[in-house]
């Protein structure tokens, strides 16, 4: 294929191909030509263009194929239009004379077509270039027409419009011609060439006036004619071609001049209306025959015409456009409900009529009304519906009302009427249905009255009015929520005062029912008792009195059944109430005994039985709901009651048919629907319940199935659902889904049969539709009587026993056999889905099937397989493979292929070919493969059918079926793959583009090669890339393919292999090929254009977003009109406007995935797009809101006057995106929130304004979120204050998130302040409108958690600020205080227990965080003693903020314990279900326990924190406030059992802080023992939080330390958290809850002892009992044991920090070399807490017991410091050293030390320790330099200070002390041994001698020595400074400890080194400043000892003149400096200070 790649065709390499590769070859080279000549300079082609152009022309004469002759074409036209032009008349003439040959032979033909295709190609491309000689070639082309076969006439009519598409208005000669010609063709019987003739006159009306004006009638009847008889894609183009051709008509501008004037004539919009209606009524006939019929009353407009019509409406309305639309509103509305008016009675004749043609107004209605209007449009256009129902009612009560027999007589007009009325209420509930909560000022219009024009109808006198209004009702309820409560009060009211009319019982028991099944749609419920009681007694109501009044007798047995039945679906917790009376009424209805089923028979009249077969069958639905909605309910015991009416419904069953002979026909349709209600319930009953019943149902099944009524052959309802959903995309485009589905469905059924409707079920009122918002299409009973049946079939068969299923089956074979004609299609098309039905049953449930039983079903699915109707033969194949499945026998299957086989070898007919080649595909598709024997003579067989290009049917199945085939045999079909990809590329070539079919079945096929292929394709060798050449190919070929279907597959196949093969499929071409196509008029194009590009934008967003945007850009001249969007808002912008536009639900999934995936990889770099595309989206809120929003916008902030200019937008420039739906808005809010997700995750300047203005200075492409805020802000304001109830959830959330990301950035210009508080009016504004009384619940708990972050943020310091926003929650505190009474009784009261808690959770957060603030400025407060005014700024919101909430606190502590209560009791285990209050809690009811579970959930934590941090600032004590409050209705008795039988006994203090104690440890302990996967982190760390705050407290401490088992629970249960939670946060506030239980028992051991003492008196000293753990043994008993629980718990933290603590890694201490390592911050933290715990210890036990827990905290502590003395700059330790130091300190001082039980085990264990941190010096293999000195001489110095002297005077361990203390003075380095003298310092200090004097004794001299050298070596840097001072600091130490005797001679010393430190006047000047630091240090030093020393101090000034004159020279020189600089003293000093506050920190 390389060879391809040329100028010039490589004729040399092509002729040596054979015939297909060389059309393969010819059609890469064409390819290639084409991008080729647009790269090349236009002279280069000029030098080929004579070669060129004559191996085109030879390739023309050569017979390509249609692919290849439509690029021929274009090079051609290319060519000429690049290089000169004058050779092309030749080249025209050529074309012209191989047109003209006489040659009709089939292979000639191509060539001809070529010419055709040329001559098109060229005109189309060079236009007026050839203007001259046209004439001729039209003449000579529309000649050719009239002998041309269909391919030729179609190829002529596309040539044609190319033609005119070139020449423009120069065309106007041929006009007229070409209009003859192509209005033949129109009527073509090929559709093919009839949407070729539409195209060709669509191209021909942009310049020729006469069809829109003269012949305007004509084109017009031309096109009802042309629909007769129409496929979908002939509706699709000639819809197309009219409605543009009428839009033009009405709003043409005619050109001037008096001819002109005359000839034309200005059509109004009324004659276009009347035009079409007259097609939508009469159809084709002309007016003459059309008014014979009439006469004769026949004929009725053939369904395809009336659907044609309908879709050019639509297109003549959106042609015309929204704007239009909404000016002419009225005039449509109106023409359009005449068409189903009493004025055209033929339309709505008979009720199949009737059904259709509503049908079709809806579907105009919809699509225009619905489609094109923005939501203020449609609110007016809900208002012209609603004045239209008016009218049509009040002349309906003029007709009604009217006595008189005359007018009484015209009561048809009531009859005809009703169809308007349906159309308008199902239009009304639509419209209001797709605004949803936008559409709530329409509903409070009053002027409108909708609501009650709606429920006026209700009465109707007809039943569809009655059920479109109910429906109407529906639809409004599930939009606006708050409506439903009150439209089920009213609807209740009505039915309850008007039992008395027939009416109003049916009409307003649907309505009821309508509005129940609305509930399941609106997640904020109805009052639980609505259900409850009213509705359940006024059903009963209704059951009971029905027999008192015959006339109503009918209407209240249905009424009251139905209640019933939509009562079922608010699901167990409200039917669990009325359960036992449902089961009573149920068993009442049918008779006990079949003999007295015998006896009723005799009795009654037709009448009655009408009665109580409608009765029965009710009773059945009510079951059948009760079964499908409440699951939960059905336990064995409901089982068995339900049971005992079965049989006796089954003898019903049997007896019906005597029962209609008897009492004749008018019991015909209730019967149907009893056996349609008995099969339904018994199909979703087990089969066991009715096993006595089971023969005698599947015989009434199986006559039912042949019954010789059922003439209705409905193969498009039963079988599709039995056929495979691929099978039918080939079968049958009309079971395709369209954007048309709910018109062209009518078509499928055939002019017998009516669509769905709801009259013929009303109890599908109550049903969710499965297809959304449209209105429930339940099928005619005699059709879904039928589908029942077979189902029922399946389930029946399948239970009973062989010889049983052997009788039936051959019944129903005979019973085929016996029939003829009609009848037996009929017959044998219910049999075939009654076995598909049997066979899908027993494969489900793994049965199998007897050899005779599979004989019978083979002849009857092998007759199917050869019916006539292809969707029957469909439905074979699967039984067939079915059957084989069941089977599974390797030779039934075998055999069933070797049928097919030979049937396909010796068939001739299409219908044989096709079923059994479809059967061989459907076996493949069921068992994997059948073997590779069979595989390879199966795709022989398949191959040769699909060469059959006689007709086009065998090839698309047998295509097929290979597709299936190929997909099923996996890596077996390997070695078929090259042949069958010839063999498709081959098809591809040369089968004509008017057999799409064929083309979509190749599609299929290539698709299912590239799977098999998968990632092979990416290779490199030959043959690989030859056959990823053909896979390209052919996507190439069907890209370029007419028909849209066939590029979805071509779209499909290239998304395959850019799956496997990514680099080879060419992005750009795919992108502009998806763009071009995203708004295709077809559905299955656009989903696989969505799905496409959902693929390539999760691998490479940007690219495919640059293509999107380059080829807008290239596209301009060609496509404006699709590319506008792209070039304005890129592909982004353009998905966001499909989205707004398309109904599809999985396609808008797609577009929303698609977007996400671009925002994930692309918001962060093209910032400013999407926030402009989200923020243009969102504008429209502001249309709708912009005038009540700037209204509060100036009272809250003034004039800032830009406020108002966002929300009313200046329309400069047409908008993208006009009027979104509320639907896209929402996403685009959401999309907001996802926006700054991804930008938290890329670069920190998105949240730092001071980073991101400097990097957008540096670079103005560099964008950041934060500089954005604005917008932001905005959007979330103008989303939190719409209309529609969604969008404002998403607002809030939009704000909630800005205000948590941005809350702490600070303001660069204002220091101090932060960038979020220059919005809080907005904030304010946008929080405000969610607090009003009418609010959702929803919206004001969402509100409550935006004002509670705002408040918590620290946003606002101001409090007359913050108090804005604090009264929102105070107004909601108020609402919900006042009890459960007066919430809201519209919604569920599940609902305001959300609301409630979400009230209480929010100042649950603003009071914890106003605790938290008033703490730290506390601590703030006692640190700092600085300026007094920052001090007081603070404060005022600290504690102002406290202050705030203080005033609600007693309200609030009260609520929340209620809540805590309430969450107690929920999340008791089932068991315990009983002891619940009977009412409920606090805030929720018992029957709404369920649903009101997850609230509580949602909000415990916090609540149960700020409950916790109230009890302990209030200590506990405040037991009369705080008790009488508890007692009111908030505590259930059962809280207080001991009380509760003397009545309500007030409560001690003591009992209260019980309760209360108990309720929060235990919520705590119960969620943290049994942590569930879905606990958030902020609920794990409120609960220790609260437990911390509840221990904080001195009563509960006293509890937990008294009760030990309590503590061991507390801390087994914190164990286990640490264990299960990574997080460090938690494993810290974990500990320090386990470091408060062991203070409280420190506590609890110290009271016993003292109280001990005191009782026992000092004189028996030797009996007091030892308290603490351990007692007289020092035994811990792991469980009993608080401290061995603890020890746990810490050994866990410190070894998962430091494995090499565990004892078990390690085999011992000493070979360690490891070297120290450095924990991470979170570690240390968590070390040191552990650290700080384990200290504790020894305080809880006994003597004993803390003798045999002290090594294991001595091991931890000294390990941690070995583990971690890293050496740190400046002698500094790690905060673990620290920690383990403060631990060491903590346990050596332990008052256990002492006590005279455990001293002496003490002392030899605290040798160990010393020994063994001595130890770590060891100098193994030079291990000792890796530990810092310092950190173990700390230690040591902790050990000689802390102990008793007994543990450190040992002599062995002083003297290494001693020799650690000489090493170190010796150290290099100086920081070591200036702290080795602050050590030492502390050491000669120490008041025992016996410890300080031998440290004296051996190291004082060195450090004299030290000093002197320090005289005759001056200090050079600031360390050698500090270790001066430090070594005189010690000195001086030494002088004071020294004695009397000796100090004289210390003072001697230590003067001479001072003095010589000292500098005089002229050295003072020129000193460094640490020489100076020195001098003043020493001089300072002197002026102390001086005078305390002053004998001594004259004796050595006297026997030393050279030091006295020193110091004097010093002093006066000092005195001079202090004049000049005065400061610097100050700032020694202050270091003085703290390098002593340093040293003695922890020692």
């Amino acid at each position: 294929m390389e060879l391809a790649h040329s100028l010039l065709l490589n004729e040399e390499a092509s002729n040596q191909l054979g015939d297909v590769q060389k059309a393969e070859f010819v059609f890469e080279w064409l390819r290639y030509l084409e991008k080729l000549l647009l790269a090349t300079n236009r002279d280069d082609v000029r030098e080929k263009q004579k070669a060129l152009v004559e191996q085109l022309l030879s390739l023309l004469s050569s017979s390509p194929g249609p692919p290849t002759r439509k690029l021929l074409a274009q090079n051609l036209a290319i060519l000429y239009s690049i290089g000169d032009t004058f050779s092309v008349y030749e080249t025209i003439d050529k074309c012209n004379d191989l047109i003209r040959s006489k040659d009709d032979s089939p292979s000639y033909l191509p060539t001809k077509l070529a010419a055709v295709v040329c001559l098109g190609s060229l005109y189309k491309k060079l236009g007026r270039i050839l203007a001259n000689g046209f004439t001729d070639t039209v003449g000579n082309i529309l000649k050719a027409v009239k002998s041309a076969e269909s391919q030729g006439r179609y190829e002529i009519m596309l040539s044609l419009q190319s033609i005119l598409t070139g020449l423009g208005a120069a065309a106007a000669p041929c006009h007229r011609d070409v209009y003859k010609a192509a209005r033949s063709c129109l009527t073509d019987r090929s559709m093919a060439v009839r949407c070729a003739a539409a195209k060709c006159l669509l191209e021909l009306q942009n310049e020729a006036i006469f069809m829109w004006s003269t012949d305007l009638d004509s084109v017009a009847t031309l096109c009802f004619k042309s629909f007769e008889g129409s496929n979908y894609d002939v509706r699709i183009s000639v819809s197309k071609l009219l409605g543009t051709v009428l839009a033009k008509a009405v709003i043409a501008k005619h050109p001037g001049g008096a001819a002109s004037r005359q000839s034309t004539r200005r059509v109004s919009l009324e004659e276009v209306l009347e035009l079409l209606g007259a097609g939508f009524l009469r159809g084709s006939s002309g007016f003459l025959r059309a008014s014979g019929d009439m006469l004769k009353g026949s004929s009725s407009v053939s369904r395809d015409v009336r659907v044609g019509v309908t879709q050019a409406y639509v297109v003549f309305v959106s042609t015309l456009g929204g704007a239009w639309l909404e000016k002419n509103l009225a005039v449509f509305l109106s023409h359009i409900l005449s068409l189903v008016s009493q004025s055209n009675p033929k339309a709505t004749q008979t009720q199949i009529d009737a059904v259709c043609c509503r049908r079709c107004v809806s579907f105009i209605l919809r699509a225009t009304i619905g489609g094109l209007l923005g939501e203020k449009a449609q609110i007016a256009a809900a208002k012209d519906i609603c004045q239209a129902i008016w009218k049509l009612k009040k002349v309906m009560d003029a007709v009604l009302s009217d006595g008189n027999l005359e007018t009484r007589l015209s009561s048809t007009d009531v009859a005809a009427s009703q169809h308007m009325l349906v159309c308008a209420l199902q239009e009304l509930g639509n419209l209001i249905h797709s605004l949803g909560t936008t559409a709530a000022p329409l509903l409070q219009d009053s002027s409108t009255g909708l609501l009650d024009s709606v429920i006026s109808v209700v009465l109707h006198p007809s039943i569809s009015v009655r059920l479109a209004a109910a429906w109407c009702l529906h639809c409004i309820a599930v939009a606006l929520p708050s409506y439903l409560t009150p439209l089920l009060d009213r609807c209740l009211e009505r039915l309850t005062t008007l039992k008395s009319s027939p009416e109003a019982v049916t009409g307003f028991s649907f309505a009821v029912a309508a509005l129940l099944g609305a509930v399941t749609h609106c997640p904020l419920g109805i009052p639980h008792g609505k259900g409850k009681q009213i509705i359940m007694t006024l059903a009963e109501d209704l059951l009971c009195s029905a027999a008192q009044n015959s006339r109503l007798s009918l209407q209240r047995t249905q009424a009251g059944w139905l209640l019933i039945s939509a009562l079922m679906t608010l699901g167990p917790a409200v039917v669990s109430h009325h359960l036992p009376r449902v089961l009573l009424l149920w068993k009442c209805v049918f008779p006990v005994s079949p003999k007295d089923l015998e006896t009723e028979r005799s009795r009654g009249d037709s009448f009655t039985w009408q009665v109580t077969l409608e009765g029965r069958a009710g009773a059945l639905c009510a079951v059948k709901s009760f079964i499908s909605h409440c699951g939960d309910l059905l336990t064995e015991e409901v089982i068995q009651r339900l049971l005992p009416p079965l049989p006796c419904a089954v003898d019903l069953l049997t007896q019906l048919s005597s029962i209609l002979k008897t009492y004749g026909s008018s019991l015909k349709t209730p019967s149907v629907v009893y056996r349609q209600r008995l099969y339904e319930l018994l199909i979703l009953l087990p089969p066991e319940t009715y096993k006595g019943n089971l023969c005698a149902i599947l015989k009434e099944v199986a006559a039912e199935l042949t019954a010789p009524d059922s003439q209705v052959a409905a193969s498009a309802c039963l079988l599709p659902a039995l056929c495979h959903p691929d099978d039918l995309l080939i079968l049958s485009p009309l079971l395709q889904e369209t954007d048309h589905r709910f018109i062209e469905e009518q078509l499928l059924f055939g002019n017998g049969i009516a669509c769905g409707s709801l009259e013929y079920d009303p109890y599908s009122i109550y049903e969710k539709d499965v297809e959304g918002d449209s209105v429930p299409k339940p099928l005619p009973p005699a059709l879904s009587v039928i589908s029942s049946a077979s189902k029922l079939f399946g389930v029946v068969c399948a239970n009973v026993d062989e010889a049983q299923r052997v009788l039936i089956l051959d019944q129903l074979l005979n019973s085929i056999k016996h029939t003829k004609g009609a009848r037996q299609q009929t017959v044998q098309l219910h049999v075939v889905s009654a076995i598909s039905n049997l066979l899908k049953y027993v494969a489900g449930s793994k049965q199998s099937l007897g050899p005779e039983v599979r004989r019978l079903v083979l002849t009857l699915v092998l007759g199917a397989l050869e019916s006539p109707n292809p969707l029957l033969r469909c439905a074979a194949a699967e039984a067939w493979a079915r059957l084989a499945q069941v089977v599974d026998d390797g030779a039934f299957t075998a055999g069933l292929a070797q049928v097919s086989f030979d049937k396909l070898k010796s068939a001739r007919d299409v219908v044989t070919r096709t079923g059994h080649s479809l059967a061989l595909g459907s076996l493949h598709r069921y068992l994997g493969g059948i073997g590779p024997q069979h595989l390879s003579s199966c795709i022989g067989v398949l191959y040769t059918l699909s060469q059959d290009s006689t007709s086009p049917d065998v090839q698309t199945w047998a295509l097929h079926s290979l597709s299936l085939t190929i997909d099923s045999a996996g890596a077996l079909y390997h070695v078929h793959v090259e042949s069958t990809l010839s063999l498709i590329v081959m098809l591809l070539l040369n089968v004509p583009p008017t057999h799409a079919q064929v083309h979509q079945s190749l599609g299929r096929c290539l698709n299912a090669l590239i799977t098999t292929l998968g990632p092979e394709l990416q290779g490199n060798n030959t043959s690989v890339s030859a056959l990823r050449t053909s896979c390209l190919l052919g996507c190439a070929v069907m890209q370029d393919h007419p028909g849209c279907l066939v590029q979805a597959q071509a779209i499909s196949c290239l998304q395959q292999l850019h799956m496997f093969a990514p680099r080879h499929v060419n992005l750009s071409s795919l992108v502009s090929c998806l763009c071009v196509n995203l708004c295709s008029p077809y559905l299955l194009l656009r989903r696989a254009v969505l799905a496409c590009l959902r693929q390539l934008v999760q691998r490479e967003a940007a690219e495919v977003s640059e293509h999107a945007v380059m080829l807008a850009r290239d596209n301009r001249d060609n496509n404006p009109a699709a590319d506008t969007n792209l070039r304005e808002v890129g592909l982004e912008g353009a998905l966001l406007a499909l989205l707004d536009r398309e109904t599809d639900g999985s396609l808008c999934q797609d577009i929303r995935e698609t977007l996400h995936h671009m925002l994930t990889s692309m918001a962060v770099e093209k910032l400013s797009l999407w926030l402009k595309l989200c923020k243009d989206v969102l504008a429209a809120s502001a249309d709708f809101t912009a005038v009540t929003c700037v209204d509060t916008m100036q009272e809250e902030e003034g004039d800032r006057g830009d406020d108002a200019s966002v929300l009313t937008r200046g329309d400069d420039k047409p908008h993208p995106f006009s009027n979104p739906r509320w639907g896209t808005r929402v996403f685009a809010a959401d999309c907001v929130c996802r926006i700054i997700s991804q930008c938290e995750n890329a670069n920190s300047a998105h949240f730092d304004i001071a980073l991101a203005q400097e990097m957008k200075k540096s670079d103005s492409r560099n964008d950041f979120l934060v500089l954005h805020l604005a917008d932001l802000i905005r959007m979330a304001f103008m989303a939190a204050t719409d209309h529609s109830d969604q969008l404002r959830l998403s607002g809030l959330d939009t704000l909630l998130v800005v205000i948590r990301r941005f809350a702490d950035i600070a303001e660069p210009e204002f220091p101090g302040h932060v960038i979020l508080e220059q919005y809080q009016a907005n904030v304010g504004a946008a929080l405000r409108p969610a607090f009003t009384s009418e609010t959702p619940p929803d919206i004001t708990a969402k509100a409550c958690q935006v004002c509670s972050a705002w408040i918590a943020s620290g946003v606002v310091s101001d409090l007359g600020d913050l108090r804005r926003v604090h009264q929102l929650l105070v107004s909601s505190l108020m609402k919900i205080q006042a009890g459960k009474e007066a919430l809201s009784q519209l919604y569920n009261e599940s609902a305001s227990t959300m609301e409630v808690l979400a009230v209480l959770k929010a100042w649950a957060e603003v009071y914890i965080i106003a605790v938290q603030r008033h703490k730290n400025h506390k601590q703030t407060l006692k640190t700092t003693i600085n300026s007094e005014d920052s001090v007081r700024s603070g404060s005022a919101s600290a504690a102002g903020l406290l202050d705030l909430v203080c005033t609600d606190l007693a309200t609030l502590s009260r609520l929340w314990l209620a809540a805590l209560q309430d969450f107690a009791l929920l999340t008791l285990p089932a068991e315990f279900a009983s002891q619940l209050p009977v009412e409920g809690g606090a805030f929720y009811t018992a029957e709404t326990s369920k649903s009101a579970t997850p609230h509580y959930h949602n909000s415990w934590a916090l609540i149960l924190h700020a409950a916790a941090l109230w009890l302990t600032s209030t200590g506990f004590a405040d037991p009369d406030e705080g008790g009488a409050n508890l007692s009111r209705p908030v505590t259930p008795t059962s809280m207080c059992q001991g009380s509760s039988s003397s009545g309500p006994a007030v409560k001690s203090p003591e009992d209260v802080y019980t309760d209360r104690f108990h309720l929060i440890l235990g919520i705590s302990v119960e969620f943290l023992c049994s942590l569930r996967s879905d606990a958030t982190l902020e609920s794990i760390t409120s609960c220790l939080q609260a437990l911390q705050a509840l221990l904080d407290a001195p009563w509960p401490r006293s509890r937990v330390g008294s009760d030990q088992d309590l503590g061991i629970e507390l801390l087994n249960v914190l164990h286990r958290v640490i264990l299960t939670r990574e997080s460090p946060a938690i494993q810290l506030a974990s500990l320090e809850v386990v470091r408060q239980i062991i203070c409280a028992a420190q506590e609890h051991v110290k009271e016993k002892r003292r109280s001990a003492e005191v009782d026992d008196g000092a004189s028996e000293k030797e009996t007091v009992p030892e308290f603490g753990e351990g007692k007289d043994t020092g035994g811990l008993v792991p469980g009993k044991s608080l401290v061995f629980a603890t020890l746990e718990l810490c050994v866990c933290i410190l070894v998962r920090q430091l494995p090499e603590l565990n004892p078990k890694l390690t085999s011992g201490p000493r070979d360690k070399a490891s070297k120290p390592k450095t924990l991470s911050e979170e570690g240390s933290r968590l070390v040191a807490a552990a650290l700080v715990i384990l200290a504790e210890l020894p305080a809880v036990c006994s003597p004993e017991g803390s003798v045999s827990v002290l090594p294991t905290i001595l091991y931890l502590a000294i390990g941690v410091l070995r583990e971690t003395a890293v050496k740190l700059p400046g002698g500094q330790l790690s905060s673990t050293v620290t920690a383990s130091l403060h631990a060491l300190k903590g346990i050596l001082t332990s008052p256990m030390a002492r006590a005279e039980k455990s001293h002496e085990a003490w002392t030899s264990l605290l040798q160990s320790a010393l020994a063994t941190v001595l130890d770590c010096w060891s100098p193994v293999d030079g291990a000792h330099q890796e530990l810092d000195e310092i950190s173990l001489l700390t230690a040591i110095t902790v050990f000689i200070l802390s102990t008793s002297p007994e543990v450190t005077a040992v002599p062995c361990l002083q003297n290494r002390c001693i020799e650690k203390f000489k090493a170190a003075l010796e150290s290099k380095d100086s920081v070591v041994q200036m702290k080795t003298c602050q050590l030492l310092h502390s050491i000669f200090q120490y008041p025992k001698p016996a410890i300080s004097y031998p440290y004296i004794y051996s190291l004082a001299s060195s450090i004299v020595e030290k000093l002197q050298e320090m005289d005759r070596r001056r200090p050079g840097d600031a360390a050698e400074l500090q270790l001066c001072q430090e070594g005189i600091k010690l000195l001086e130490a030494l002088v004071t400890v020294a004695d009397e005797e000796h100090r004289a001679q210390l003072v001697a010393c230590l003067l001479p080194i001072l003095i010589s430190f000292l500098l005089d006047e002229n050295a003072l000047g020129s000193a460094t400043s640490v020489t100076r630091s020195l001098h003043d240090f020493a001089l300072q030093t002197l002026m102390q000892i001086g005078p305390r020393y002053s004998s001594v101090f004259k004796n050595v000034m006297a026997s030393s003149p050279a030091l006295k004159a020193r110091l004097e020279a010093a002093v006066k020189g000092n005195q001079e400096s202090v004049r000049v600089d005065p400061s610097s003293k100050q700032a020694k000093n202050l270091g003085r200070n703290s390098s002593i506050q340093l040293k003695t920190s922890f020692l």
